[in-house]
């Protein structure tokens, strides 16, 4: 049963476009029942949807993983209070686009003392980015349980219609839902039925159902699903002289959403004489390189880099404690991997100078033309610090001599980045010329007063990378359920993606090692002031998780590089059950899809379909 505010009585409206020549689709929201071990109520209690284009099978968005989760409240003494929330309610705005109700509760389930008689707003255009609005106070001293909202377009004004925990009803009216104390004194009301999905994903606790253009819900599946390579498209004729000249023509990998990338062709030419003119038909192989899991055991927070001809590998090394910066150097990626590898330690351990554990995380970056080595380290009494080390000029990387003595990261006036807590995970990347560093800093950590790792941003120069030439400022704290999940709340491992007109920082959060570790997203466009915390927008859903890729869970930690072709690749750590189990390094390629996002999920299935790796053509020789 519908309520009265129907999505046809919108259209009535003559201030909103008429299309119901188009068919139509059902977006259905729901929560999900914990799963102990599996999925836990850090996850389960936030706002999953599917989408039916018949009214009767639902598909899951996001794999049946959380999209939209409530954020955390910062205490005054500055830790977390985790949230999640119950029963969300899906409905257009007076505008055709949409919004989100739900209660809010603590990330346990028990009722949330900070939202009482209110209940929590999300808006979206397009309901891929989402917005948090903020508490819609209801004026009343109750916990709401179940919330319905929609728009009367008759009267121009919201209609919230709820229950509390003793079951009864009242509804409020607001003229403007984003002005979050406007709602009206609460009257008596009547719980209207509301439509609902008869067949759901796995584990859903239902919500309602949303009616909206086929089209629209179409794409939006296609958005929140991992891409398929579809198609694969080579010339329909190449002219050529040579061999080298066929051999250089590549084949373009179409996927499902519209986009494409580039494949490399083993051409088959044995039957051209390339001293005759004429056309010939061959065939071809389409490839890509394909990097098996795991490549190394006990390898995490991976980072490789070429440098003069030749690949090199550094990650933290589990398999000695986290003790020592080891290297391994080749002429190829997977050379990195392969049997008979060797491994350099350029840095090891010396109480002396202060160098003795927690050698975690070390990034290669090249600054101002010169190559240095980012990491954390820490002495005798635990507590890892960012330091920058300097390859010597004409030095080996992997000749421990060829390094200068690590410095210890400081502030704008030399002194230490901090004296309390923490700072690990440094990377560094530019923008228009300004460098930049970005870390995670952490206080108080394994105690009551825990703020949990957050990460920070500050200018730097480039000749003296070491050093802050602008005050740190605060990126991202641990305040969705995937961040704080099972008692671990971490932002940390952020690594940059710098494109033509954007600035995209992927960082980890959730438990380092642990099966529901994942990868989180910062975006801000290029030319905006990248420290001010408002120029960013942050993902509300991991971009990478233990849902994303079959037989891979925590995944997480990652840094990018550039692979022979020049594709954008993503090197990161996993493990192989959900159990504690070593992490390990992964690889595979980053993919943009048709709206320019990168996607981190594209398994070596999905990026080249097998059944599609046979191609032919036709070459004119021509003499």
């Amino acid at each position: 049963m519908r309520m009265r505010f129907r999505r046809k009585d919108i259209m009535k409206n003559k201030n909103v476009k008429n299309n119901m020549q188009f068919p139509k689709g059902k977006i259905l929201v729901y929560t999900r029942k914990p799963v102990s071990g599996l999925y836990s109520s850090h996850l389960a209690y936030s706002v999953h949807m599917a989408y039916s284009s018949d009214g009767n099978t639902y598909k899951a968005l996001n794999q049946n993983y959380g999209i939209v989760f409530a954020s955390s409240t910062i205490s005054q003494d500055n830790t977390i209070n985790e949230k999640g929330l119950k029963n969300p309610y899906l409905f257009y705005t007076a505008d055709g686009k949409f919004g989100i109700v739900a209660v809010r509760i603590n990330a346990d389930g028990s009722d949330d003392g900070e939202s009482k008689g209110k209940v929590l707003l999300w808006l979206s255009d397009d309901l891929y980015y989402f917005k948090e609005i903020g508490l819609i106070n209801l004026h009343v001293d109750a916990y709401a349980n179940e919330i319905v909202c929609e728009y009367d377009y008759i009267n121009k004004q919201y209609m919230l219609i709820w229950k509390d925990n003793d079951g009864r009803c009242f509804q409020n009216t607001m003229a403007d839902i984003t002005d979050l104390d406007s709602a009206s004194d609460p009257k008596p009301g009547n719980m209207p039925a509301y439509e609902t999905a008869l067949n759901a994903p796995k584990g859903a606790v239902k919500g309602n159902v949303l009616e909206v253009d086929a089209r629209f819900g179409d794409d939006l599946l296609i958005k929140w699903s991992p891409l398929v390579n579809t198609e694969i498209k080579v010339p329909d004729c190449i002219r050529a002289e040579s061999k080298e000249q066929i051999d250089e023509v590549t084949a373009t990998a179409v996927y499902n959403d519209g986009s494409a990338a580039v494949k490399q062709v083993i051409w088959d030419t044995e039957s051209i004489d390339f001293s005759k003119a004429g056309i010939y038909e061959i065939s071809g192989t389409v490839v890509q390189e394909v990097y098996p899991f795991p490549l190394a055991v006990g390898y995490a927070d991976p980072n490789i880099i070429q440098w003069h001809g030749k690949y090199y590998f550094i990650a933290t090394n589990d398999n000695t404690d986290d003790i020592g910066l080891y290297v391994r150097e080749s002429d190829t990626i997977m050379g990195l991997f392969s049997d008979g590898y060797k491994e350099y330690v350029i840095l090891d351990r010396n109480e002396e100078k202060g160098f003795v554990q927690t050698f975690w995380a070390p990034e290669f970056h090249v600054i101002g033309d010169e190559l240095y080595i980012l990491f954390a380290v820490g002495g005798k009494i635990w507590g890892p610090q960012s330091h920058v080390m300097k390859l010597k000029k004409n030095g080996s990387i992997i000749d421990p001599d060829s390094w200068e003595e690590p410095i210890r990261v400081m502030k704008m006036d030399g002194t230490y980045l901090t004296t309390e807590g923490i700072t690990l995970d440094m990377t560094y990347f530019e923008a228009y010329d300004k460098a930049y560093l970005v870390w995670s800093y952490r206080k108080h950590i394994g105690t009551p007063r825990d703020t949990g790792s957050m990460l920070y941003i500050a200018t730097t120069d480039k000749k003296e990378p070491w050093r802050l030439t602008s005050d740190p400022v605060l990126l991202s704290r641990p305040l969705y359920g995937w961040e704080n999940n099972e008692h671990t709340i971490n932002n940390e491992g952020p690594y940059p993606i710098v494109t033509e007109d954007k600035v995209y920082i992927t960082y980890s959060g959730g438990v380092a090692g642990g099966y529901s570790y994942v990868l989180g997203l910062l975006t801000a466009d290029k030319s905006a002031d990248l420290l001010d915390p408002g120029s960013w927008v942050k993902s509300n859903a991991p971009v990478l998780s233990y849902y994303s890729i079959e037989g891979e869970y925590g995944p997480g930690h990652n840094t990018f590089f550039k692979d022979k072709y020049g594709n954008l690749m993503i090197a990161y750590h996993a493990q192989e059950t959900t159990e504690r189990s070593p992490r390990c390094t992964a690889i595979r390629r980053v993919h943009f899809d048709k709206y320019g996002i990168p996607r981190f999920d594209m398994s070596a299935e999905r990026d080249l379909r097998h059944d599609l790796t046979c191609v032919k053509t036709r070459v004119e020789i021509a003499k």
